[in-house]
């Protein structure tokens, strides 16, 4: 994901690895402002360490790779650039923004047309894997469940299954999608969530494990509420 972190670290590398204008002369004073000066071949090993570590997240966006380069080398160039680095920054993570809520209203779309799949108001939706036949939780009941959580990739992020020990939440203090998903269920139920980001962690994500904007998939089995 293209963060603030990120695209400051990228800079940051280029403007400490000695990147300087073609016009920059080698005088001892600019080489002592600007660090080690780097000849050809290593100036374009280094611009090959840096694509290579911001590629993955840089193909993420269609880009314009002429328009692309151009900013990054005018920056470089103390030039008068188009927009500030806040600018860039805000308009990336807008752009960010943009591309996963298409993909995600796309996902849920389909995801909506399969049989057993039913859409909330809220835009979650769930598929019941098996219907208990216990009490539902409120808002204010702590529940115990059995869960699985996974990424629109496949990716698991979270298990209890694979811990070996179901887990405690209180409704009123986990993602809205859970608040929300749990009070349809009865105890001995199994649905599988679908959550759109706006009801999961948002545009923040929740550290190294869930990226801003993720939808999230959960398999959760309702084993029993404990009374708020």
């Amino acid at each position: 994901m293209i963060k603030k972190a990120v695209l400051i670290l990228c800079a940051g590398i280029c403007v400490a690895g000695g990147c300087k204008p073609k016009n920059e002369t080698n005088t001892p004073e600019n080489a002592a402002v600007s660090g080690t000066s780097l000849d050809g071949d290593t100036s374009y090993a280094l611009g090959v360490a840096i694509a290579s570590r911001f590629k993955d997240m840089v193909d993420e966006f269609d880009c314009d790779y002429e328009a692309l380069t151009l900013g990054f080398r005018e920056y470089l160039e103390d030039k008068e650039t188009k927009v500030t680095p806040d600018q860039a920054i805000a308009l990336v993570m807008e752009a960010q923004k943009n591309m996963y809520k298409e993909k995600e209203a796309a996902f849920f779309l389909e995801n909506g047309k399969k049989a057993g799949i039913q859409t909330t108001q809220s835009g979650l939706q769930y598929e019941v894997v098996a219907e208990g036949t216990g009490a539902k939780p409120g808002a204010a009941d702590t529940v115990l469940v059995h869960y699985e959580g996974k990424l629109l990739d496949g990716t698991v992020f979270d298990s209890s299954y694979s811990r070996g020990e179901p887990m405690e939440f209180p409704l009123q203090g986990i993602i809205p999608g859970w608040t929300e998903g749990l009070q349809l269920m009865g105890v001995g139920s199994k649905y599988r969530l679908f959550i759109p980001f706006e009801l999961g962690y948002g545009n923040q994500g929740a550290g190294n494990v869930i990226p801003p904007y993720s939808t999230l998939i959960f398999e959760v089995e309702l084993l029993d509420i404990i009374k708020g």
